[in-house]
């Protein structure tokens, strides 16, 4: 018997309350005004180019875990934008709401289909587009959508007060300067040969990291700065909830705050969407073919460091670990070779996993899942218990993620599978094993 959308459907305040304001009219003028100003011939292409082998089904986690045909990539497009295009638009409310669905909890855009696709259709990008149509007509899942609009209300995600965002820093600045009593953390220096950027749970859970980055930069002796003004949080959501309006918002106050204070480059945190947000997205909606001001995720920094010798290693993490390869800086920047140097300077005994590198499995938190809230996460976890195998034969205690949605999905397929495996950022562990020249 097949399965369909409505034989997995959860209810979700977000979606029911979008879907009642909804007619055929409203949804069909909708969709024809996006696929005429939007859609072009990227998404035209794909649609006619795929011929439906099949072939992507093995590469989604989704269709890997519960062996039904109906999450296979080509079938998630065959029951969202085929349909829609078949029908000019004229669909049902019902039909948006398992649309949605599928777009926003089904998929996590991590690309990894295209990479099976003989003809290298990007499924991702067909589904972000059915999210696009999902925002425009007010049927998003109510916690990515809250999020969104966190964003747009405060400039961060998190609801951090201005005030408490320098607070924080000037926090962990006086807890680093117990340990190294010249440590600072500083703020709106003009000129600085890099911007450091982070994500609102930083300051807001996980200050111990902002902690690790200060220690190891003014170990190294780096020129850098923080910016004391909104534009500081990199992450971005409303990029997955389709709501290109305020992504483009977050990301101008992001390089703005960058070229206010005229520095050389934007260093990126662990946080792989968030650089998705401003090294490939963000910056071709604003309308830039490159960026204006270079951007680096923390792979490349710290490989840098690493073999400039700016900073050394004064012992070897103990083995054994193996290396979770996050997808918007492995499939979106090709950074697994620098990814597994810099694991195997400062670690000992790193297992790979099977698959790897751009073949490596999605954490299921990506591309906003893990942000769409308690109604799905169930979704997400039983989802990927083909990453809870893949966890579980490598035999490690510890697995490296260099992103924060990677440990979010990961943490709870760890918990749901009793695997009992530490997660750990590579800025936890540089921090943790690095030469400390003048630390107390």
């Amino acid at each position: 018997m097949t399965t369909t959308i409505a034989d997995r459907r959860i209810e979700d305040a977000g979606l029911e309350a979008g879907i009642a304001r909804l007619t055929p009219e409203k949804i069909q003028k909708t969709i024809l005004a996006l696929l005429e100003g939007e859609g072009g011939a990227r998404l035209k292409t794909y649609v006619e180019t795929c011929v439906r082998c099949g072939m992507c089904a093995k590469a989604c986690h989704y269709y890997m875990s519960h062996k039904d045909p109906s999450y296979a990539p080509v079938a998630k497009v065959r029951q969202t934008m085929w349909e829609i295009l078949k029908h000019k638009g004229l669909v049902s409310p019902e039909f948006i709401h398992q649309c949605a669905q599928i777009a926003y909890t089904e998929c996590n855009l991590c690309r990894r289909c295209m990479h099976y696709c003989p003809l290298g259709i990007d499924t991702a990008y067909i589904m972000s587009f059915v999210r696009r149509i999902c925002h425009k007509l007010g049927v998003t899942p109510q916690y990515i959508q809250d999020t969104a609009h966190s964003h747009s209300a405060t400039m961060n995600q998190m609801w951090v007060k201005d005030d408490e965002w320098i607070d924080t820093l000037k926090w962990q600045e006086d807890e680093a300067r117990d340990e190294m009593p010249e440590l600072r953390i500083p703020l709106e220096v003009e000129g600085a040969d890099f911007m450091y950027s982070v994500i609102a749970p930083e300051p807001k859970f996980r200050t111990q990291l902002i902690y690790q980055a200060a220690f190891i930069f003014n170990q190294a002796g780096l020129n850098w700065t923080m910016p004391a003004t909104p534009g500081w949080d990199n992450s971005n959501m409303a990029m997955f909830s389709g709501d290109m309006e305020i992504m483009g918002r977050v990301e101008m106050a992001h390089f703005e705050a960058a070229q206010r204070l005229r520095v050389k480059r934007i260093v990126m945190g662990e946080c792989g969407h968030a650089f998705r947000a401003i090294y490939d997205v963000g910056n071709r909606w604003l309308g830039w073919g490159m960026h204006p001001v270079p951007v680096v995720h923390s792979i490349e920094f710290f490989w840098d460091l690493l073999n400039s010798g700016k900073i050394r290693m004064a012992k070897k993490y103990p083995g054994p670990v193996t290396i979770h390869d996050p997808c918007n800086v492995i499939r979106g920047r090709g950074l697994m070779d620098k990814l597994r140097e810099v694991v195997h300077a400062i670690c000992d005994g790193v297992v790979e996993m099977t698959p790897n590198r751009e073949h490596n499995y999605c954490c299921c938190a990506g591309g906003g899942v893990i942000n769409c809230g308690p109604p799905f996460k169930n979704v997400r976890i039983v989802g990927n218990s083909v990453k809870a195998d893949q966890l579980k034969a490598t035999g490690v205690k510890t697995c490296i993620a260099p992103c924060h949605n990677c440990h979010g999905g990961l943490e709870d397929i760890i918990h749901k599978y009793g695997l009992g495996i530490e997660l750990k950022f590579l800025g936890d562990i540089i921090y943790e094993c690095m030469e400390k020249k003048g630390a107390s």
